[in-house]
């Protein structure tokens, strides 16, 4: 992004949010979401001292109920426990903008093949920390990776980040999340709730059904072109629907999904030929929709389609109401629940993801799973768990996955030592002229050296004089070596390390490790990680 862009952006902040203008000097952006921006600012404190904040500026379509719950969850669960807490929160119309303290940190993908093991465990360590945290409010984060995983390596500080996609467990204590499970089950005109302002321009009209109806088309064009309903159509501000917000798929209800359909035009369908393949996969007696419907919903587990393979779709799959279940998240990091649309997710899908990170570090591959689509996604899942247990995990939250071929599962341990020794291979070879030279020079240095201490360009001889010291040429030449080697710790992974790395991607969320239990963990030692 050039300079001139991100210029202007900081204005439109600046206009947005005028209380800004007298508190912060926006300096840059430093990150970008779906639903916000991230700006780095300095503030003058009344000590004098200057000190640096990350504003979140959020995205005017977000609900005020949403709002309400990031920020509950920031003030509540935030500020301890390597998770990020909030300092204030400025309001103008319908921008917010959450102030938090700025943590400097590196890019993940920029010091993956760096990182010793014992930097990789006490990353894992301090992200349960993280997770274990929010999982006692009864938090689910829903979108765990590096990315919202701060990590400062020089102080070794650590910050969960961005809960924007959280949801609440059934006895969650941040009250707002529980607003959102009530809401996502209503529909579009239930009343806001208690305590939550809602900007004028969010407040959606009521007086006719027309003008609902008006409103769900309006959304979904604007979502269809792409502009994420910045501008209505006679060039004012959109009004949204309070949970019809595609983009929150937390909210997805069938409800909503059904009063869109009511108004977003179908394309349309041949009945005849539909009823024709109807008639050929389905018996006669079962053709109809009511018992077709009662068959799918209410029948057992055993009844199936006929239409598996073929081009067409019998009436008992047509019949079958629309999965709805949460599916937030970043692709590669979702769990196979999420990915099969289960419903009832927990905070399991967190430690999978946790799980996805720690497979990353262990393998020097960074995105480790990259799919375009959910079954694809889970396909890539399934040749590393093997098919048989993807299907046997699906089956205990009631999902059926057929494999056309079956896949064993791979040895964890196998599969990352065979992936980062070709990643080693590859840096190394990108790096090996420039090594050569460091080390040439080094030796010469070394050779010139007053104290007597020479290194020979051979590697059978090495003088070494008795009476000189080790000075910091030697340790620096060690230091090479190391670095080139690319070991750092990692020919000597525990096997702890791989049966831990088993627990987070176990394919069942009831039995997949909790962050607490993995703190406990063989692998971690709690004297060196407390």
């Amino acid at each position: 992004m050039s300079v001139e862009s991100v210029s202007g952006e900081i204005e439109k902040l600046y206009a947005a949010v005028p209380q800004l203008r007298n508190i912060f000097y926006v300096m840059s952006k430093i990150g970008e979401g779906t639903f916000s921006s991230v700006y780095l600012a300095i503030a003058r404190l009344k000590s004098g001292e200057d000190k640096k904040f990350a504003l979140k500026h959020l995205i005017p379509t977000s609900h005020p109920a949403r709002i309400a719950a990031e920020l509950q969850c920031l003030t509540l669960a935030g500020g301890e426990d390597n998770v990020m807490g909030v300092k204030y929160c400025f309001r103008n119309n319908d921008h917010v903008v959450i102030v938090m303290p700025y943590l400097e940190h590196e890019c993940f993908a920029d010091i993956l093949h760096s990182l010793s093991f014992d930097e990789a465990k006490d990353y894992m360590y301090n992200l349960f920390k993280a997770l274990k945290r929010i999982h006692q409010f009864g938090i689910v984060h829903r979108d765990v990776k590096p990315s919202n995983f701060l990590y400062n390596r020089h102080l070794k500080q650590f910050a969960l980040v961005d809960f924007g996609l959280a949801q609440g467990t059934p006895d969650t204590k941040i009250e707002q999340l529980k607003v959102l499970q009530v809401k996502k089950q209503g529909s579009c005109s239930q009343s806001n709730p208690q305590n939550i302002p809602v900007p004028r321009e969010l407040v959606q009209p009521s007086s006719t059904k027309q003008s609902v109806k008006r409103h769900w088309s309006h959304s979904e064009t604007q979502i269809n072109k792409g502009n994420r309903g910045k501008e209505g159509l006679l060039g004012g501000p959109t009004q949204r629907c309070v949970f019809g917000e595609r983009n929150f798929n937390v909210h997805s209800t069938v409800s909503n999904e059904n009063s869109t359909l009511k108004v977003v035009k179908q394309p349309k369908i041949d009945v005849s030929s539909r009823k024709l393949a109807a008639k050929k996969t389905v018996p006669t007696k079962n053709t109809s929709g009511s018992v077709a419907r009662k068959t799918a919903s209410t029948g057992p587990a055993s009844v199936t389609c006929d239409c598996y393979a073929r081009d067409q779709v019998c009436t008992i799959c047509l019949a079958r109401s629309r999965q709805v279940a949460p599916r937030a998240g970043t692709p590669g990091f979702r769990a196979p629940e999420v990915l099969t649309k289960c419903p009832n997710q927990t905070t399991a899908i967190d430690m999978w993801s946790a799980g996805i990170i720690f497979l990353s570090l262990l393998s020097g591959r960074y995105h480790f799973f990259n799919a375009a689509d959910d079954m694809n996604a889970l396909a890539q899942i399934m040749t590393i768990r093997g098919s048989k247990e993807t299907i046997q995990a699906a089956k205990t939250f009631g999902k059926t996955i057929t494999c056309s071929k079956e896949l064993p599962a791979k040895n964890l341990r196998s599969l990352c030592d065979g992936l980062r020794t070709v990643n080693t291979v590859f840096i190394e070879s990108a790096e090996q002229s420039e090594m050569q030279k460091k080390r040439s020079a080094l030796q010469i240095k070394m050779m010139e050296s007053q104290d007597g201490w020479f290194v020979h360009n051979t590697c059978t001889e090495s003088l070494v004089d008795p009476t000189g010291s080790r000075d910091d040429l030697e340790s620096l030449a060690e230091k090479m070596d190391t670095e080139q080697s690319n070991m750092n710790g990692w020919d000597r992974v525990p096997d702890d390390a791989y049966h831990l790395l088993d627990r987070l991607l176990d394919m069942n969320p009831s039995t997949r490790i909790t962050a607490a239990e993995a703190m406990l963990h063989p692998l971690f030692n709690t004297t060196e990680n407390s």
